[in-house]
């Protein structure tokens, strides 16, 4: 009897420590947590922003000035104006620029928008 009460504690405890453990591991949607292929998209999105503005930066370097999205592909600095769902647009103004990346897939409502300076630094809005 002893060793049947021994066996029903640990699955007791074994059970907490499993429920504590799914709570701390996987977030509900209610606590703000985003899907995993949000997360992975809007990870490239990020990475994809950087290498546009260090494209710019490049351009600068060679040219004193800033590129439009279409001039750094024509330099071959970069190969791309759409991924992952979502549209680059790059606005020069001097010796300023702003890198926005909109989601335009459909089943993309909602997601964000973000956006990089000269500064390099990514804003998500």
């Amino acid at each position: 009897m002893r060793a049947a009460g021994a066996l029903l504690g640990l699955v007791i405890v074994l059970a907490v420590g499993y429920w504590l453990y799914k709570m701390e591991v996987t977030p509900s949607a209610a606590q703000g947590a985003t899907a995993p292929i949000e997360q992975i998209d809007t990870t490239g999105v990020t990475s994809d922003l950087i290498s546009i503005g260090q494209a710019e930066k490049l351009y600068l370097a060679s040219h004193d000035s800033y590129a439009t999205l279409d001039q750094l592909q024509q330099e071959g600095s970069i190969s791309f104006g759409s991924r992952r769902g979502y549209n680059y647009a790059v606005q020069v103004d001097g010796q300023r620029f702003q890198a926005v990346a909109t989601p335009t897939d459909s089943t993309k409502a909602g997601w964000p928008t973000f956006s990089l300076d000269q500064t390099l630094q990514v804003s998500r809005q």
